[in-house]
């Protein structure tokens, strides 16, 4: 990716710094985050937004909500984290990696807390840069495990944006794409434009293009034609969440491309790190789906297209089950096709 999607300026009273992913693709505009009200905002209304990337950005967020602290000591200090990560989990409901992510912050904080409240800072400002720089490697070995997936002259279709937008720099499913573009196939995207907020036509077109793969995009209802004409070799996707037993959430129209992939007999990816697994949810029926506002389909980006007044159904997300996957491309290898036990030893593996 040429624009990394966050990043920390400075040091512990520095600030973070994000591209803000409502203004692409027309305008290419960094946001600076003095504190956490301005980063709760930005994940809440997707300035930044994906998985993992609002990982790291909760992790920065807890940072600038103490950043100005007068706490005395650091028992104290950490408790104003505790407050920090609770304010900064209403952000949004579904993706787990932003509860992973203040989980660790947690931790870091309350680790030693004979800490002085300066070094405690200090120390939640490695642990914030830390989940930074692993995500930035997770999602090289997602698309090494999973370049091999893709033949030379295979069209992947995806949809959303799970790019280097979604996360640190490099993507989950886009990132399976770049890897086997890296290894000199000839490798092309067709994007799902992703109603409403239109993240497949607005970023994950815009990321593929300045990074020089060919993509084509396409309406949402375009995706059942494609493959009835036989032209997608396989769907990758990302994921917000994934239960224990496989079942993954991610953003709405995600399960219909896997229920139309198996009537077409097309194989159904996902690509997430070992992060976005819940093991605490048995199923996907567990996993919280967030609702927007109706505004986003009734007058997106400013122009009315519905009736006012009319009533609105706006899931964020939807499951799909997995028994309609492939196989889950993760930082540790492939599991395939995903079930409870699989996925089980694929962690116990990855801990070993």
């Amino acid at each position: 990716m040429p624009v990394p999607t966050i990043d920390w300026v400075g040091d512990i009273d520095g600030h973070a710094r994000l591209i803000d992913q409502t203004r692409l693709p027309t305008e290419r505009v960094f946001l600076d985050c003095h504190d956490a009200e301005t980063m709760w905002e930005a994940i809440k209304v997707l300035r930044v937004r994906g998985a993992p990337a609002i990982g790291v950005a909760a992790a920065m967020g807890v940072v600038l909500g103490i950043q100005d602290s007068d706490a005395a000591s650091g028992a104290t200090l950490a408790q104003a984290v505790d407050r920090c990560a609770d304010y900064l989990a209403t952000s949004r409901p579904t993706a787990v990696n932003l509860f992973w992510a203040l989980d660790r912050m947690r931790r870091a904080a309350h680790q030693d807390l004979a800490l002085s409240p300066a070094e405690l800072k200090q120390r939640l400002l490695e642990e914030a840069r830390a989940i930074l720089a692993e995500d930035k490697a997770v999602c090289r070995r997602i698309g090494q495990n999973g370049a091999g997936l893709i033949a030379d002259g295979a069209t992947v279709l995806t949809h959303c944006n799970a790019g280097g937008l979604a996360t640190a720099d490099y993507g989950t499913a886009l990132a399976v794409v770049y890897a086997a573009h890296q290894q000199g196939k000839r490798v092309q995207v067709v994007a799902d434009e992703t109603r409403p907020l239109l993240q497949g036509a607005r970023l994950t077109a815009w990321e593929l293009m300045e990074s020089g793969i060919d993509v084509t995009l396409i309406c949402d209802n375009t995706a059942a034609v494609v493959m009835q004409q036989g032209r997608i070799d396989l769907v990758i996707v990302g994921a917000d969440r994934i239960a224990a037993n496989g079942d993954t959430a991610n953003k709405i129209g995600t399960y219909g491309v896997a229920v139309l992939a198996a009537e077409h007999g097309v194989p159904f990816y996902v690509a997430a790190p070992l992060s976005t697994f819940d093991l605490t949810l048995a199923s996907g029926d567990a996993i919280p789906i967030e609702e927007r506002s109706a505004d986003e389909v009734t007058c997106g980006f400013g122009v009315r297209t519905a009736p006012e007044g009319v009533q609105v159904y706006s899931p964020a997300f939807d499951v799909t089950p997995a028994r309609c996957i492939a196989g889950v491309i993760t930082e540790h290898g492939i599991v395939a096709p995903p079930s409870r036990q699989a996925i089980a030893d694929h962690f116990a593996e990855a801990e070993r």
